[in-house]
């Protein structure tokens, strides 16, 4: 099989009919390139784009880690380690990120990958204890790497860096362009792929300033949520404390929200982030981890329930919205007399609020969660299968399914989860009893 049929072959898997001109220009800069800097917009397939030649450049048949990928949160990680398997290449992928236990990621590296995927702090515990060698990695791939700079992973980038005595290839990935590359990373006349558009157009991202009278904007907030006809939303907090508070506000107030974090634990993360895609809650409340590298889907609204320090964050969690030539909103709450950043325009459109907006609608999901997953050899089809058959549910009434290794998550209509419990009670799916019940 030739590249454009191994190319080919790996789009029908994935159901995408061509690449898009950037995800083009990338491929032939990383194949013909020893550096390459690539900078390109949110939500414009860039995993896809530094993945794909990788296919021609690892080596089936040798049993060591060839290419490492580090990136700055765990949720990017897994996100693309799971686009690299979606991909059918047939070549080993490992992923490695805290939260995830140790014992079996030395356990799956005793048998190399080709591909590593990991965040900077636990690639480099990885290398303190010898689980792998870096000897024959000839390609590194930093995603998001401005981001890893600025969650203080730049020490244990050196350190990985500094042992990685056979690289050929270098690749950093951004969303931003004029980012400052330390030295360290050794990227000496890159060639550059910039497909970040040279002005916004306002157009697509509408910002609006929404006033709050009093020093706490938890009531402006609720009623902004209010406003906006039942629609799902992200909201970003600067801190973790506020992002828990402020979301537990809004559900005692009626509003279905999650919370989203650095500091929750890596099931708690990923079982809101479930939720949130699958529309079991439409407000998702969030610090800057948020702001890029999620798998969520496209939204219409952003607030700034806080706004950043940094001009970068505030185009990152803008970037959230108005994607892909789609529009969207971005409404920034001020207290009466905040200071505004320097980097938020002063003729803002400012939007007043009625004090009787009705509720936001209840969610049309509920999520349910499943106690096996794929090593009990549970797949979509079986759970459908055991939905429709033995829970009575329609072909409408089950929405995104999501299988992990252990446990699955499905989305059922509000309606009708109730029955969907009684009636599989007790029943066995695939000849064993799973624990089914409501997502906490």
């Amino acid at each position: 099989m030739d590249n454009n049929q191994k190319t080919a072959h790996i789009l029908s898997h994935l159901g995408i009919e061509a690449l898009n001109p950037m995800q083009e220009a990338a491929q032939n800069a990383v194949l013909n390139h020893n550096n390459t800097l690539l900078i390109s917009p949110t939500g414009s397939g860039k995993t896809l784009a530094f993945l794909l030649p990788l296919v021609q450049l690892l080596q089936p048949d040798k049993a060591a880690v060839q290419c490492l990928i580090l990136t700055p949160s765990r949720e990017l990680a897994m996100q693309i380690e799971q686009v690299w398997k979606k991909m059918s290449t047939g070549l080993k992928v490992n992923v490695c990120y805290g939260g995830h236990p140790m014992a079996t990621e030395i356990q799956n590296l005793s048998q190399p990958p080709a591909l590593l995927i990991g965040t900077p702090g636990r690639i480099a515990d990885h290398l303190t204890r010898n689980s792998f060698t870096l000897d024959d990695i000839q390609t590194l791939i930093l995603d998001e790497f401005d981001k890893s700079l600025e969650m203080g992973f730049q020490e244990q980038m050196a350190f990985i860096m500094d042992g990685l005595r056979n690289l050929k290839k270098r690749v950093l990935v951004s969303a931003t362009s004029g980012i400052q590359i330390p030295g360290f990373v050794g990227l000496v006349t890159p060639k550059i792929v910039n497909f970040t558009p040279e002005e916004e157009g306002p157009q697509a991202l509408v910002m609006k300033a929404v006033i709050s009278e009093d020093k706490d904007k938890a009531d402006t907030l609720f009623r902004l949520i209010c406003s906006l006809n039942s629609e799902s939303a992200l909201i970003f907090c600067n801190h973790r404390d506020a992002v828990e508070r402020t979301c537990e506000l809004l559900n005692e107030r009626g509003v279905y929200a999650a919370f989203y974090h650095g500091g929750m634990d890596q099931e708690a993360r990923e079982r809101a982030l479930i939720q949130f895609r699958n529309g079991s809650v439409n407000y998702l409340v969030t610090t800057d981890l948020a702001a890029r590298g999620l798998d969520i889907p496209e939204m219409k609204h952003v607030i700034h329930y806080h706004l950043p320090l940094h001009e970068h964050e505030f185009i990152h969690r803008n970037g959230r919205t108005a994607r892909m030539h789609a529009t969207g909103n971005s409404y920034l709450i001020f207290q009466k007399e905040e200071i505004r950043p320097a980097y938020v325009e002063n003729n803002m459109v400012e939007i007043k609020l009625s004090d009787n907006y009705p509720l936001p609608n209840p969610p049309e999901f509920v999520t349910i969660y499943i106690s096996g997953g794929k090593k009990n050899k549970l797949n979509k089809v079986d759970i459908v299968g055991f939905f429709s058959q033995k829970g009575e549910l329609e072909k409408g009434d089950l929405g995104l399914i999501e299988v992990k290794d252990y446990t699955s998550f499905a989305a059922v209509k509000r309606t009708k989860f109730k029955a969907l419990l009684q009636n599989i009670r007790d029943e066995k799916m695939k000849g064993k009893k799973y624990k089914i019940e409501v997502a906490r």
